[in-house]
């Protein structure tokens, strides 16, 4: 069984995001990008298969500039055995990304197909159900565990309600939530391997898709500072000021 599993190049989760000075987006210059978290997680996932016999080879693939080879090297450190880079300068949006992938897995045919739930900078939580979409696969969203049973994926999915377990039929697209796995380190002797795991570099149009943005960002603000609380010392003070002052009844 072939794996393929979808990374995105973010900033890295330690970093206070800083908003740019024309509120166009967000600051990238010179600030430390990492592995989405949760496509961290998927990648762990496709490795932990493929330890267990289940997954014979792992395809990473992402779609954005050529800096993202960074985050693949990470993924072929982790354990993929190769990778994919769709490269455009283009902000990718969700159903880009998905035709793109839905591209590669023809091209490919994986069995199960892993991605992140969402972007912690976008958080669209899109791309997965779209790639499902598109091909008419099978989808676990949200997944908490999974196994493989009779030549089915059983995907335990985190619901409002509490947990639902699915049985799929392959090919399968989950999306990995946090409850999934723990990331592992990556030791230096695998980063070093990673270096020499292929690295294909594509363009979008090899794909015969378009990743020309049809959504504008018009302006992107920082929230506002938390405001500091106060000690009311009765019911009519509460009411007072949260009518008066905070203007909320």
């Amino acid at each position: 069984m072939k794996a393929l599993v979808a990374v995105k190049r973010v900033v890295d989760y330690n970093v206070k995001v800083r908003v740019k000075s024309d509120h166009t987006g967000v600051e990238l210059t010179n600030v430390k990008m990492a592995i989405n978290p949760f496509c961290e997680i998927a990648v762990e996932e496709a490795v932990r298969l493929k330890e267990a016999g289940i997954v014979t080879e792992i395809i990473a693939v992402t779609v954005g500039p050529q800096a993202a080879q960074e985050q693949l090297r990470s993924a072929l450190a982790v354990g993929a055995d190769r990778a994919i880079l769709v490269q455009t300068e283009d902000e990718a949006q969700p159903l880009a990304i998905a035709k793109i992938l839905k591209a590669i897995v023809d091209e490919e045919q994986p069995q199960v197909i892993l991605l992140g739930k969402q972007a912690i900078d976008g958080d669209n939580n899109q791309t997965g159900q779209m790639l499902a979409a598109l091909g008419g696969y099978s989808q676990g969203t949200f997944a908490s565990k999974l196994t493989f049973v009779d030549g089915k994926a059983q995907v335990m999915r985190e619901i409002d309600g509490g947990l639902q377990t699915l049985s799929l039929t392959l090919p399968v697209v989950v999306t990995t939530d946090l409850r999934l796995n723990e990331p592992r380190y990556t030791s230096l002797p695998n980063i070093m391997k990673a270096k020499k795991k292929p690295l294909d570099i594509k363009s979008p149009a090899d794909y015969g898709v378009s990743t020309t943005p049809t959504i504008k960002t018009i302006k992107v603000e920082p929230p506002r500072e938390r405001q500091a609380g106060v000690i009311v010392k009765t019911v009519e003070d509460l009411v007072s000021k949260l009518k008066n002052e905070a203007k909320v009844i």
